[in-house]
Formats: structure tokens, sequence, C-alpha cells
């Protein structure tokens, strides 16, 4: 803790210093969220023994030529159910000092990066799902010329907050994770292709992490063996992005050496992954069509974590990310230990002034996407697939396996129909293997069909309404849901919405109930209020493929974010 009030008072006195200084600038947001919890035996819902829980935080930047210094303040008083209890206190996790010129960019302290697509290295936070895995060390970037650029990274991942005879301090992961990435663009490098129509670029990177090795046994042919677990672990990937008017095609291939984790069942086979996306633009069209397949690719800094804890990578999701409530039941969560997959979107514009288009033209969306797991072959009869101490198993790139984890069907039409009404209406055809991407062998693979209809009218230039209808049809899981919600927007300042979700035909009857929710809102200028009531039933919330589960509940809730 002192370390951190150190740092605040030489960020203060950095700033009393730089705003006597033309061009000096300090910058920041915060945000603070509190929920009341209910007992409510019908949906499941607990009560907390606070009553009420607090997530906040507060961003403080300074910007003055060419260093930045910044921190960042986060409470949890405690933390909101849904969310990891091991944040519950209070500190300041993130503070850094920058300094860069036109060729040379040096962080201290806290940062995120990102290497390619994120595939050998991410580090990012998102607070809608609890996430948050800065690296706490050194940060290098270097451009010796305009077409190369250098970053080398070295530092420990975040984990927790921990109270100790000081007050509370963030927690470190021990793993040391290192890094170096680096960008070619062939335009820039040779004079012959500086006037190229076709842009080429080409990436490199390596990450490596080390961790003092844990005693792991195995029993086999009842002698029990101590595994020799690597204390260094790499990988390293590399990629290539060509554009080339209406066309653009970007690969990752990744790989990784032996990694055996509590993730992978300790398992000694090398991880790998592809991405491959291909993209088609014109104007009123456009085509997307993206490929994934990895392998035993989940790679973090401590071997024995699990869930969303101290990932070093990222693995990309390519199935869409939905919007509206009943398409976000079953999000897609990301397989480290093995996936492939294919999506693809069309978007097509209908001219406008045309019979099918309209006054005012229609924009189609058609989505597909499906994944399946690997195809794996035992190594040899004597070893079943996944054994502990063993390569695992054998997999053929070229070949899939008959399970499938998530299929995903959907057409979205999006028309405007006048200079006050519009609307969007969406099909959804849905498989979900609940068993495999939930963890829950005794659940069902889910089919569903969904439909949405949403109506948006303008009543006058600060008054609107919209009206969302959808329904999700199934024979599975919790059976059938319907949803009514209505939204009344005054511009630029209130809006008002209330929404019940209600599910039918659910194979406990004892369990058809109503999840309803009144909200209200106020926006002035940089800052927004808003106050919520109703129950939310249990789900997952995926962002990208990163997913969190949220409890079933029932109180308030009040959120004010505000920036400067």
């Amino acid at each position: 803790m002192r370390k951190f009030l150190f740092f605040i008072a030489f960020c203060f006195c950095l700033s009393t210093n730089i705003f006597s200084q033309e061009g000096a600038t300090i910058r920041g947001n915060f945000q603070t969220t509190l929920q009341t919890y209910n007992k409510d035996t019908l949906i499941g819902a607990d009560n907390a023994p606070e009553k009420l829980l607090l997530n906040s935080y507060a961003n403080f930047l300074y910007n003055y030529k060419n260093i930045n210094a910044g921190v960042r303040y986060e409470g949890y008083f405690n933390t909101l159910q849904g969310y990891d209890s091991k944040n519950d206190g209070f500190g300041f996790p993130y503070r850094f000092i920058q300094y860069n010129t036109d060729n040379f960019d040096i962080t201290v302290g806290n940062f995120y990066e990102q290497f390619g697509n994120g595939i050998v290295f991410r580090s990012y936070e998102d607070k809608y799902i609890g996430y948050d895995n800065a690296i706490d060390g050194l940060r290098v970037k270097f451009n010796p010329i305009s077409c190369l650029h250098f970053n080398a990274i070295i530092g420990r991942q975040r984990y927790a907050f921990s109270k100790n005879e000081n007050g509370y301090s963030n927690v470190l992961n021990k793993g040391l994770i290192r890094g170096f990435d680096s960008e070619v663009s062939l335009n820039d490098l040779f004079k012959s292709f500086a006037d190229s129509k076709t842009s080429i670029l080409f990436g490199f990177s390596l990450v490596s992490k080390y961790q003092k090795e844990q005693a792991q046994y195995v029993t086999l042919n009842d002698t029990t063996y101590l595994l020799d677990i690597p204390e260094n672990v790499s990988a390293f990937s590399g990629r290539f992005n060509i554009v080339r008017q209406p066309f653009a095609i970007s690969a990752e291939y990744a790989y990784k050496i032996n990694d055996p984790s509590a993730e992978n069942g300790y398992i000694y086979k090398p991880g790998n992954a592809t991405i491959l996306n291909l993209t088609y633009s014109i104007k009123g069209f456009g085509m997307i069509v993206a490929l994934k397949r990895t392998d035993n690719f989940g790679f973090r800094s401590d071997r024995t974590a699990t869930l969303s804890d101290l990932n070093i990578n990222y693995l990309p999701d390519i199935t869409r990310n939905h919007i509206y409530a009943f398409p976000a039941f079953y999000p897609y969560a990301t397989q480290n230990n093995g996936e492939v997959g294919v999506a693809s979107e069309i978007n097509f514009n209908i001219k406008k002034g045309s019979f099918i288009g309209g006054k005012y033209g229609t924009n189609l969306r058609l989505n597909y996407s499906r994944m399946h797991n690997i195809y794996k072959q035992q190594i040899s009869s004597d070893i079943s697939i996944g054994q502990k101490g063993t390569n695992g198993y054998i997999s053929d790139v070229f070949k899939f396996n008959d399970d499938v984890f998530y299929q995903d069907i959907s057409l979205e039409i999006d028309r405007k129909i006048s200079k006050k009404f519009k609307f969007v209406v969406v099909y959804q055809n849905l498989i979900f293997d609940y068993a495999k991407l939930r963890g829950e062998p005794e659940m069902k693979t889910v089919y569903a069909n969904i439909a949405i209809a949403d109506f948006t009218y303008k009543i006058s230039n600060k008054h609107s309404i919209r009206i969302e209808l959808e329904g999700l049809f199934s024979e599975q899981d919790m059976g059938n849901w319907a949803m009514a919600a209505c939204e009344y927007n005054v511009s630029p300042n209130w809006f008002f919405s209330l929404s019940d979700q209600y599910n039918y035909k659910n194979p406990r009857p004892e369990y058809e109930t109503h999840y309803y929710n009144f909200a209200f809102g106020y926006k002035i200028n940089s800052t927004r209020l808003q106050l919520s009531y109703g129950r939310q039933r249990e789900g997952v919330v995926c962002i990208g493929g990163v997913c969190r589960s949220m409890p079933a509940t029932n109180g308030f809730m009040f959120t004010l974010t505000s920036s400067f």
C-alpha cells in the first residue's frame, strides 16, 4: 500500500508541475454499480449477507508532452454476485508511467497489450464480465524505421486483492511472462511496393512463461510416478495480412510446446491454433468468412488455474455476439482444449427506391457459424484419450469430430419505413451442446428457434418509443420463453423501460414464472445515472468467447458513470 501511496504522491507532484506548463492535460472516468439482493425461491435467487454490494472504479490520466501517467482506484464492498469474490477489498491495482517519442516508447508499471490476434498474448480488461489480466512490469516499443515495429514485454499478471497488516494490496501471480513481437510492412520496406494497390503486412510473436515446478503425480499400472513439469513454456506465432480492395485475407498460426496443466489434465501434447479470415466488400455488399482450429492451446501463467483465471493468450471467438436477450441466452464459450469451426456473414443493402428496398432501403444480414470438437484418437490401446502424464491423444487436422458444440443460423432484416418509423426482425436457429459448453454432463443438447421484432417510432425530435418482442421455442433446458419490452426516450436526457420475460412450458411447471424489470435513467453531458428493479435469470454472459456465470437475482441496481 505504501508503494501505491508513493505513486499517487508522485503523480500529484507531477501534475502540479505539468499543469503550470502549457499543453498539460488531465482526464479520467469513473463508474459505480450498487445492487441489493432479495431472496426469491421461485427463481433461485439468494440474498446477500451484506444486503447491498458494490463495484466501483476510477481512472485518472495525466499527459504532458512525451509523458503519460495514470492510476486506477478500484473498490469492491463487497463484490457483486457473479463476479469473483477474490477481488473483495480496495486498492490501486493499475498505475503506470509512459514516455514516448516518434521511434521509442517505454512503459513502467501496468499495461495492456496484444500481439497480433492475441493467440499467444493478450492482456486486457472488461469490467462487464469482471475480467482483468493486466501486466505489471516493463514494456518497450521500438520503431527504428517506419516499416518495422518491435515490442517487448516482461512482467506478472494481476490476480486479486489481498488484505494484510497494511490494508489491501494487489496480488500478482508468481508466474513470469516474457514476450517479443515484430511487424513489418512490405509496402514501406520496398520502394517497388510503395505505390502498389496491394498492402502486405507480416508479423511474428514469441511468448514464454516461467513458473517454479510443482509436484504432480500419476499412477500407471499400479505404479506412481512424479511428473517432470517444464518450468519454462514457450509459444510462438506467425501472421500475415494482405489487402487488395475489395478483397482482404489474414491468417495467424501459433504453436506451443508441451504444457501440462490442470486445464488439459496434465498431458504433454504440444498445442497449436490457426485462424483465417477472408473478406470481400463493395458498396452495398459485404461478406466475411472465418475459419478457426485450436488444439490444446490453453496458455496460463499458473498451470493450476482454470476458468477465466490468468490467461496469457486470447483465442478469438468467430461466432456472432448477439445483442438481443434470447439469442444471448446460449452464448458460445471458447474451448481452449480443442475446437474447429467456420463462421460466415453476408451483409446486403437493397437499394433505395426499389420494390423490395422501399423508399429508404433495406439491410439484410445472414449469419452462419458452426463449431465442432476436434478429432481425437488414442495413442495406443492401453492409453485412454487425455490420460494424465501421457501425450494425451493424436489429432488429425483434416478430420472433424461428429460432436457439434454450437451452431447458429440467423437472418436479420433492418428496414426504415418512414422518417419516423423503422423496424428490425430477426430469426435464429440454434444448436447448443449444454453438457460440453457448460460442463454439465446431465444436460441435453438444446435445439431452439428464436424470433424477434424490434419497432422504433419517433414521436417528435425529442420523444421516441421502442417496442421489442421476442420468442424462444425449445423442448430442452427450461422450455419456451416470451418477452415484451417497451422503452421511452426523452432526448437527450431521460429514458424509461419496462420488460418482462416469461418462462412457459418449463419441464418443471413450478418454475414457470415472470422475470420483470423496470428501469429509468438520466444523462447530462458525460454523466449517466440509471436505476432499475426486477428479476434476473441465472445464466452466462460471454464477450468474445470469455464468459462469466451470473446467478439469479432479485433487487435494485444503481449505476453511475461519468468522464471528464
